[in-house]
């Protein structure tokens, strides 16, 4: 407490210096002007007030540094007192703390083994009494796996016998189909006549036909002028017109091409005479369906098998350039029913096509008798405003004509009074 005592004084003295340092520079700045007596004297002043001043200093300096020095003495005697309690009180709680340890040591030893020896003797019971339970439970397990090992054995047995039987029942099937076999006639063999192969042409041709094209747009077998009958006759909008299609093809040549058991030179001459065919078969359809102003300027020569198809165009491009010299188109199936779609999109286009020529005329209608209406609604205004002036005309009349009568009415009134008079 003496110390911040001593503190405070220095810091109150430190500050009245300052100000009194402050002051006088205020005052020697104020009488800077005086004449030089006046400064000498107050130097003399401030040179004597600075050594007080000094003075005070030093002896407030020494008196400060013995009571710190004082203050730091007692400072570390009382810390030593301190120490020396804290040393003997930890000792004896240290002590103390031993002792409750070892007290709470042994107890806690004495219930672990205790508890223990309970557990054991539980854990004991319990595994007798599950070896117990898992005993009888195997034996009923034992006893429910041979029952049904029995019932498997059983199942297996008849599900053998159904098999040997079911063999023997396809073994019976294979014996009729294999009879069946000998019986067939290949597909080669029945369409080996040109009328049985044309019929076949025309079936499919007549299917593609009429799953994608309207009744109104086709005719099959149709006679034209000339006598010949066209296998199917698409009938399409201008200026494409009519356009027949032949579903009759030559392969001969072309299983004989194909035979593998025929030689090489064979194989030569049929393929020679497969392009002459063609040749010769696109030529007849040029002539028999291609007439002038009653047909289109093209026919349609329709494959029925893609491979055929495949074979003209990968290996005969000059049979395919001389078919579209000849105005003749070569399809197969797959490309038939995009000639086929064509022709129905173009079909919809000219219908819609004719709805908008409809659709426009009856516009062109509707636009002259709104005309028609216009004029006429006009008319009607202009009567209905004449009318109504009329009508004007008339109630101004009526108004008039009834002033008039009130007027004579007065008259006569006043005509009775003069007579009552």
């Amino acid at each position: 407490m003496p110390e911040i005592i001593h503190i405070v004084l220095l810091l109150c003295i430190l500050i009245a210096l300052l100000w009194l340092i402050f002051r006088v520079t205020t005052v020697a700045r104020e009488q800077a002007a005086q004449p030089e007596i006046l400064a000498r004297a107050l130097e003399e002043k401030h040179r004597l007030m600075l050594g007080d001043l000094h003075d005070g200093l030093n002896k407030q300096g020494d008196r400060m540094a013995q009571v710190t020095l004082d203050s730091s003495e007692r400072l570390r005697k009382a810390m030593q007192g301190l120490q020396l309690g804290q040393h003997e009180g930890l000792s004896a709680t240290r002590e103390e703390i031993l002792k409750q340890l070892a007290m709470q040591g042994r107890a806690d030893q004495e219930l672990i083994q205790s508890t223990m020896k309970r557990n054991t003797e539980m854990l004991t019971q319990a595994i007798e009494g599950l070896t117990k339970s898992t005993d009888a439970r195997l034996e009923q397990i034992s006893g429910k796996v041979a029952e049904r090992l029995d019932e498997g054995f059983k199942k297996t047995n008849e599900t053998f016998t159904n098999v040997m039987a079911r063999l023997a029942t396809i073994d019976e099937a294979q014996k009729k189909i294999d009879g069946l076999t000998t019986n067939m006639v290949s597909l080669q063999h029945l369409l080996g006549d040109k009328r049985s192969r044309g019929a076949f042409g025309e079936v499919q041709l007549e299917g593609l036909v009429r799953n994608i094209l309207p009744p109104d747009a086709y005719a099959f077998q149709e006679k034209l002028s000339n006598g010949n009958r066209v296998d199917c006759l698409l009938i399409l909008p201008p200026p494409t017109g009519k356009v027949p299609v032949d579903a009759k093809f030559p392969l001969e040549n072309y299983h004989r091409m194909l035979d593998q058991d025929l030689p090489e030179s064979d194989k030569l001459a049929a393929r020679r005479q497969f392009k002459l065919d063609i040749k010769k078969h696109i030529d007849d359809i040029g002539q028999k369906y291609l007439i002038r102003n009653e047909t289109s300027d093209g026919a349609v020569m329709f494959v029925p098998a893609e491979a055929v198809f495949a074979e003209i165009h990968a290996y005969h491009a000059d049979l395919v350039e001389y078919a579209m010299h000849q105005h003749v188109w070569i399809v197969s199936p797959t490309t038939l029913m995009a000639v086929l779609n064509t022709a129905r999109a173009v079909m919809k286009d000219v219908q819609m096509r004719e709805q908008v020529h409809i659709i426009q005329s009856e516009l062109g209608k509707l636009s002259t008798d709104f005309r028609r209406f216009d004029e006429r609604m006009k008319r009607l205004a202009d009567n209905i405003r004449k009318a109504n002036e009329e009508a004007g005309q008339v109630e101004i009349s009526s108004r008039k004509i009834s002033e008039h009568f009130a007027k004579i009415e007065a008259v006569d009134v006043l005509e009775d009074m003069g007579k009552v008079g």
